[in-house]
């Protein structure tokens, strides 16, 4: 079903733009098919949670997520079969227990400290379809990791909302395993790409 539909989007935009190179084209069907996928997923991972009645706790979730994710990247799974599996287990575990568990202060202060460190040591981790090739640009990102972190951990302080403070630890814990070079490694995706970028120009 996908397949068909990428494909006659790709008929269309070819008959209607005929002047665009091969090149153009495929950049703008990975951004549809990012859409497809995006939006199919979400209808997906949506429908689970309203069954399990976890949808607020998952919508925190994603927004804490998708904040930090905007700074330290992170893995995506080269399957949309993988990603799906992947991203069900981990959103609708982690909206979850973000409904169902507290978090003494101990906890949290060593899964802040474990994040940070994960944050300082590997983010931004890119991809082979968006490498970060720019020193500066990769240095920036990091920082801006960095400070989000810290700025969730200054949150926590401050709140005594457990759904708001479970959504930023959670949301932080995914995208610190998303970032892991182990994480790349089981997935048998290429970490660091913007080094064999270099060592190819």
């Amino acid at each position: 079903m996908k397949k068909r539909f990428l494909n006659s989007i790709r008929n269309s935009i070819r008959k209607q733009y005929p002047n665009y190179t091969k090149d153009k084209l495929d950049e703008i069907m990975y951004g549809i098919e990012g859409l497809y996928l995006t939006i199919t997923k979400t209808i997906v991972i949506f429908t689970i949670a309203l069954i399990l009645g976890i949808v607020k706790e998952l919508i925190f979730l994603l927004i804490t997520f998708n904040f930090i994710r905007l700074f330290a990247f992170g893995m995506h799974a080269n399957k949309s079969w993988i990603c799906l599996a992947f991203s069900s287990f981990m959103f609708i575990g982690g909206a979850y227990l973000c409904k169902y568990i507290i978090l003494s202060k101990e906890v949290i202060y060593a899964l802040y400290t474990i994040s940070i460190i994960i944050i300082a040591a590997y983010s931004p981790a890119d991809t082979v379809k968006r490498p970060l090739i720019k020193k500066k640009k990769r240095r920036k990102f990091k920082i801006l990791s960095i400070i989000t972190t810290i700025i969730f951990f200054i949150i926590t302080l401050f709140i005594n909302d457990n759904l708001i403070i479970n959504s930023l630890i959670f949301g932080l814990i995914i995208e610190c395993i998303l970032i892991l070079p182990i994480t790349y490694k089981a997935f048998k995706m290429p970490y660091k790409n913007y080094v064999s970028y270099s060592l190819n120009t």
